[in-house]
């Protein structure tokens, strides 16, 4: 039989989907438990494929059920945003936008960018998330963010990037450290100290960068903590628990009782990006590039 697909269909696929029981599915939909049933087995006889496994105690998606599942669940998330970007034309502003960031972006260039936003588009919405880096690229592939600022080796497919700012590093130790004055930093005189690092949770290709610093020093550090929150690592710092590799970026904007001791010698950067999805049709996309990129201009000329 031939039906015609209704977008309720693919509600009421997506909300079993999650659920994986009839039962509870229906509750969430506020239909019968019958009509559900009729409504995937409609589906799937116009997809002309089994979506669900089922028997008397489970139910499971089939891989066919994976792929719409995952289809979907980019089709609503779109509808979402459709539904958003026209709330905010209706009440006279351009749009939202929603950035993700890593903590060294404060430092760098979030402030000057919000600003600028802000006078070109007074009304814009503009939503912040200080997450990972992994957490960004996750969720900007998924179109949940607009833009993410982080500290990757290389840009995935399906995003795009341009980079902002190139670090060296600086290694953070206790004010009180015998060491803390020293003019010309040797990171033998360190190897048996503790370090606190950024998780490979913040960022692996950054977690490995910094480990490609300690092997070309000709040691295994000792990693005592590990953390994805700049604060957290100073405070740690300054409490005497070890000591920390950081881009040096970040001593700018931080009032701790640390001392950054610079690591230019070393032939480590890492470079702090802004990624975006390259499907993406936010008509804030374009206006946030354009300043970005004056931005640079102006740094330039500097």
């Amino acid at each position: 039989m031939n039906y015609q697909i209704e977008l309720r269909h693919l509600q009421y696929f997506k909300v079993l989907a999650e659920e994986l029981h009839f039962r509870r599915a229906a509750e969430r939909l506020y239909i019968a438990q019958p009509g559900l049933s009729r409504q995937i087995k409609q589906l799937e006889e116009y997809y002309r494929a089994p979506l669900f496994i089922r028997d008397k105690r489970n139910v499971a998606l089939t891989v066919a059920g994976e792929y719409l599942k995952t289809e979907v669940d980019l089709l609503f998330n779109q509808m979402g945003i459709i539904k958003t970007q026209i709330e905010k034309i209706a009440e006279g502003k351009l749009t939202s936008l929603k950035l993700g960031f890593i903590g060294s972006a404060v430092q760098a260039i979030l402030p000057q960018l919000l600003v600028e936003l802000k006078q070109q588009q007074p009304l814009i919405d503009i939503t912040l998330n200080e997450l990972t880096n992994e957490a960004q690229l996750d969720m900007l592939l998924r179109n949940e963010l607009d833009f993410g600022f982080v500290r990757i080796k290389d840009t995935p497919i399906g995003l795009r990037s341009i980079p902002i700012l190139t670090d060296h590093f600086a290694l953070v130790v206790p004010k009180t450290h015998p060491l803390g004055k020293s003019k010309k930093v040797n990171l033998q005189d360190f190897k048996d100290e503790s370090f606190i690092l950024f998780s490979k949770e913040y960022s692996n290709s950054y977690y490995e960068l910094v480990m490609s610093i300690f092997q070309d020093q000709g040691f295994q550090p000792h990693v005592a903590l590990k953390t994805v929150n700049a604060l957290s690592i100073f405070n740690l710092v300054s409490q005497g628990l070890g000591v920390a590799i950081v881009p040096s970026s970040l001593k700018k904007g931080y009032h701790t009782h640390v001392d950054f001791l610079e690591l230019q010698h070393i032939p480590q950067r890492t470079t702090l990006s802004l990624l975006w999805n390259d499907n993406s049709r936010n008509p804030g996309i374009d206006l946030l590039l354009n300043i970005v990129k004056n931005i640079e201009k102006r740094n330039l000329k500097k």
